[in-house]
C-alpha cells in the first residue's frame, strides 16, 4: 500500500479501535488492520457484549419465575434458549456495525487480514506492506488452555462456546472462579443448570477483597452454585453422556471423578502476540507473553507501541479503552495519561460485584494504616422497598489523611455504584467528602454516602 500513514493499529477491539478514532479527531491518517470479519475484537464479539445480553434475559427470567409472585405479578414464564441466542447475537450486530459505522465516520482505512510486523514503519497484511510513521499492537488476548483438557466446543467449551450452547445443560463444570467462569454460569443456573465450580485457589475471585469474595460466595451457594475450592483437574474424559474429571486436592491426594454434562474452562486469558512478528523484529515479551512497554506505551522497537490486554495491567476493555486514547493523544504531542490506581472492575452477576482502589490485603501487605466503613444494603430504604438488600458498601480510607484508597460493593447496580467512588478517588477525595454530599432519597446511592459516613463512625441507619 503506497499510501503514508500516521499511525497503523493492528487490532480493532476496544483498545485499537478507540486509538484509532481519536488519533484521527487530532488530524493522523490512520489505518486499522482486523483479522475478524467483523470489528470491536473479543469484548464485542466473543465477549463482554454477548455474554451481558444473556446475563440480562436470564436474570429477567428468574426474576419472573421467582419473584414476581410476591410482588403480586402472577405470570408463569418459559424460556426459548435459541431466542435467547438471537437477542445475543442482535446485540453483537449492534455494537459491531456501530463501531464500523464510527471508523468510516471518521475517514480510517481498514484492512483486513493479519497484521505482521516487519520491522519499525512497516506492516504486512497477506503480503500488502503498509507504510507507516508509527504501529499500535492491539491484538487482545485469547482463551488461555489447560493442558490435558482439549476444548471442542461442544463437550468441554471455552468463554466463546459456552455462549453458543444448543440447550443448557444438566450439570454444568466450570473450571476456574474467576470473572467469566462465575458469570456464565449464572446465566445457565437460572435458567436450570446444576452449576459446579472447580478453582485451584482456596478462594473465588482471586484479586479481589477477600471479605467481599467470601460474602458473595455465600450468596452464589444460595443460587444453587457448588464450589470444589482448593482443587484441581487432572483430566478430562469425554463419552456420549457427557464428561468426568478427575479432580484431586490441590495440596495432593486422592483424586475423584466428577461427571457434567458439559465443561466450561475459564482459567483466565492469554496476551495475543503469536504471529506479528514480535521475535524478529525485536520486540520483547515477558514470561506471561506480554509485551513489555515503558512509561509511553513504546515497546523496545522505535515506533511500535502496544496497549490492552497485550501489555501489563488488568485485562479489561475499558483500560484498554482509555489506553488507546492516551497513545493517540501522545503520539499528537499531547499530555495522553492514564491512572491505574482508579480502573474499576466489575462481576456482572445478580447481585453484581464491583471494585477499585486497593483491597484490605494490599493495604495490608503495603503496611498502609486505614479505616473501614462498611453500610448493608438490608438498611436501605429503597433495596427495602425493592425486595434487593443483598450486599453491603466498604469503604477503605487512609487512618490519617482521610483520602478515600479503596472501595468494593456487593449489590444489585454495583457496576452504576462504584463510578462516584471512582470519581471521588480520582480527585483524591476523603471519605467525608463524599459523606457530606446531599444524596437523593430513596436511592441505592444512599448506601454509598452511609459507608463514607461509616469511616468516622457516623452512619446514620446502621
Amino acid at each position: 500500500m503506497a499510501e503514508q500513514f500516521d499511525v497503523t493499529i493492528i487490532g480493532s477491539g476496544p483498545g485499537g479501535y478507540v486509538c484509532a478514532i481519536r488519533a484521527a479527531q487530532l488530524g493522523m491518517r490512520v489505518a486499522v488492520v482486523e483479522r475478524r470479519s467483523t470489528h470491536g475484537g473479543t469484548c464485542l464479539n466473543v465477549g463482554c457484549i454477548p455474554s451481558k445480553a444473556l446475563l440480562h434475559t436470564s436474570e429477567l427470567f428468574a426474576e419472573a419465575a421467582h419473584s414476581f409472585a410476591k410482588m403480586g405479578i402472577n405470570v408463569s414464564p418459559s424460556f426459548d434458549l435459541a431466542k435467547m441466542m438471537v437477542f445475543k447475537q442482535e446485540a453483537i450486530d449492534a455494537n459491531t456495525k456501530g463501531v464500523d459505522f464510527l471508523l468510516k465516520k471518521n475517514k480510517v482505512t481498514v484492512v483486513q487480514g493479519t497484521g505482521k510486523i516487519l520491522g519499525t514503519g512497516k506492516v504486512d497484511v497477506a503480503g500488502q506492506q503498509i507504510a507507516t510513521k508509527n504501529i499500535v499492537i492491539a491484538t487482545g488476548s485469547d482463551v488461555t488452555k489447560l493442558k490435558g483438557i482439549a476444548i471442542d466446543e461442544k463437550q468441554i467449551v471455552s468463554s466463546t462456546g459456552a455462549l453458543e450452547l444448543a440447550k443448557v445443560p444438566g450439570h454444568l463444570a466450570i473450571i476456574g472462579a474467576g470473572v467469566i467462569g462465575l458469570e456464565l454460569g449464572s446465566v445457565y443456573a437460572r435458567l436450570g443448570a446444576k452449576v459446579t465450580v472447580i478453582e485451584y485457589l482456596d478462594r473465588i475471585l482471586p484479586g479481589m477483597d477477600l471479605e467481599v469474595a467470601k460474602n458473595f460466595q455465600r450468596l452464589l451457594q444460595k443460587q444453587g452454585f457448588a464450589f470444589r475450592l482448593a482443587s484441581k483437574v487432572m483430566s478430562a474424559t469425554k463419552s456420549k453422556a457427557g464428561v468426568s474429571l478427575a479432580i484431586e486436592p490441590a495440596a495432593g491426594g486422592a483424586a475423584e471423578a466428577l461427571e457434567a454434562e458439559c465443561v466450561l474452562v475459564a482459567v483466565g486469558r492469554t496476551p495475543f502476540t503469536n504471529g506479528l512478528g514480535c521475535d524478529e523484529a525485536g520486540i520483547r515479551r515477558d514470561t506471561k507473553g506480554r509485551i513489555e512497554v515503558g512509561d509511553h506505551f513504546e515497546t523496545s522497537l522505535r515506533g511500535v507501541y502496544a496497549i490492552g490486554d497485550v501489555i501489563r495491567g488488568p485485562m479489561l476493555a475499558h483500560k484498554a479503552e482509555d489506553e488507546g486514547a492516551a497513545l493517540a493523544e501522545l503520539l499528537a504531542g499531547q499530555a495522553g495519561h492514564v491512572n491505574y490506581d482508579v480502573i474499576p472492575g466489575v462481576v456482572y452477576t445478580s447481585p453484581e460485584v464491583a471494585s477499585v482502589g486497593n483491597t484490605e490485603e494490599e493495604l495490608k501487605a503495603a503496611g498502609i494504616d486505614y479505616k473501614v466503613g462498611k453500610f448493608f444494603f438490608l438498611a436501605n430504604g429503597r433495596a427495602k422497598a425493592n425486595q434487593k438488600t443483598d450486599g453491603f458498601v466498604k469503604i477503605l480510607a487512609n487512618a490519617r489523611s482521610d483520602r478515600v484508597l479503596g472501595a468494593h460493593i456487593i449489590a444489585v447496580a454495583a457496576g452504576e455504584l462504584i463510578h462516584e467512588i471512582a470519581v471521588l478517588m480520582e480527585f483524591g477525595g476523603s471519605s467525608e467528602d463524599l459523606a457530606r454530599i446531599c444524596h437523593a432519597h430513596p436511592t441505592l446511592s444512599e448506601a454509598v454516602k452511609e459507608a463514607a459516613m461509616a469511616v468516622a463512625g457516623r452512619s446514620i441507619h446502621s
